[in-house]
């Protein structure tokens, strides 16, 4: 059978004032323990993995949005499907009896023919070449660094320029509604000046030409009498040429910026 310890009456109170003294010194460094724990919290010495419990002002959490959103691809093939029925020719009736066609020509080709207007008619182009071309151009120039938006270009009267500072390819809103078509070239042409700027040092490199330039013909020398570049430069004007004279082979683009901004990194 075990007994019950009994402490020395006088044992108890010795306990009793250890305990005071204790509490005692603990009221005493509580301030300095406080200031050591806010410091752990705010201080800038704080170790990455400590969790702060503390809440931040709204406003540090705020996060900074770019003022234009990254071009993005579901949104502009449906604008340009849209912008695609703009170039279909048809068919009107005469109030003297037969029908007139009615249709929209692009600056260089030739017209059509009775035939080929409705042959049109009954079988509208799909454009996918054109859209596989914007789509890969598209990928090829994130990869490489840029961004393209849907923007208006602060140089006036630029259907679409290309900002090497901002590393930025603007393209002006109304353009996809314009078609298929006219925004591939367009991005294209933007595109061969992103690889002028590589092949001068890198994506935010001031361009420079490629010297891929053919023989001015009348179409191109049309492009640069535009007053857009009443006031370029020789060599602004080189570097334009080169952009008009392959805007319409969608490939030259996506090859120039592979060459220049990817391949040429190594």
């Amino acid at each position: 059978m075990l007994g019950r310890r009994r402490d020395p009456p006088g044992m108890n109170r010795c306990w009793l004032a250890l305990g005071l003294v204790t509490l005692s010194v603990l009221l005493a460094s509580l301030p300095d323990l406080l200031r050591e724990a806010a410091e752990l919290v705010v201080g800038p010495a704080s170790p990455p993995w400590l969790l702060h419990r503390r809440e931040v002002p709204s406003r540090q959490l705020a996060v900074r949005q770019p003022p234009v959103e990254s071009l993005s691809e579901a949104p502009l093939f449906a604008q340009l499907q849209a912008g695609d029925q703009e170039w279909l020719p048809r068919a009107e009736p005469l109030d003297g009896g037969g029908i007139r066609f009615v249709y929209k020509r692009r600056a260089g080709e030739p017209e059509l023919s009775i035939a080929e207007i409705r042959a049109l008619i009954i079988d509208p182009p799909s454009h996918l070449a054109e859209r596989r071309a914007i789509s890969d151009l598209l990928e090829l120039l994130r990869r490489s660094g840029g961004t393209v938006v849907l923007s208006e270009p602060i140089k006036t009267g630029a259907a679409a320029e290309w900002d090497p500072q901002q590393r930025t390819l603007r393209i002006r809103p109304d353009v996809p509604g314009r078609g298929t078509v006219e925004f591939a070239r367009v991005l294209n042409h933007e595109a061969i000046h992103v690889a002028q700027s590589c092949s001068a040092g890198g994506l935010g490199a001031p361009p420079r030409r490629l010297g891929i330039a053919p023989p001015l013909t009348p179409f191109l020398a049309a492009q640069l009498r535009e007053p857009l570049y009443a006031d370029a430069s020789e060599a602004e004007r080189e570097m334009e040429l080169e952009a008009y004279a392959h805007q319409q082979r969608l490939g030259v683009g996506l090859a120039l910026v592979k060459l220049y901004c990817l391949d040429g990194r190594s």
